[in-house]
């Protein structure tokens, strides 16, 4: 599995970094905090090769969150995704943001990169 996140979140750091060195443009979620295209290409990224390799295991994901899109329970394992830790930063074109893939079990992270 940690070779599975480790593929993704490399996979998405690199479309990530491809609106970076482009333009950005940058729209506003319901609660006021910016999104971008990098946010959403990598949340994509993301989820594809989860649900591919792992289909029963639900996912909770930023973007899909703030969309209102949650799975319908969350009584077992599940993987908790943020595409695009720190998107103010990524925004201003600073480095200081990551990719975080995690599998949560009994509440707690149990694998994650």
């Amino acid at each position: 599995m940690l070779a599975l996140f480790t593929r993704l979140a490399l996979d998405a750091g690199r479309a990530i970094m491809e609106v970076f060195h482009g333009a950005i443009d940058v729209e506003e979620k319901a609660d006021s905090s910016p999104v971008t295209a990098a946010d959403r290409a990598s949340e994509a990224l993301i989820l594809e090769g989860l649900r591919a390799a792992y289909p029963g295991v639900p996912c909770v994901a930023e973007e899909e969150a703030s969309a209102g899109i949650l799975p319908v329970a969350l009584d077992g394992p599940f993987f908790l995704v943020d595409p695009l830790d720190g998107t103010r930063e990524f925004v201003r074109r600073r480095r200081d943001f990551t990719v975080n893939i995690a599998l949560v079990r009994d509440g707690a992270p149990a694998v994650g990169i």
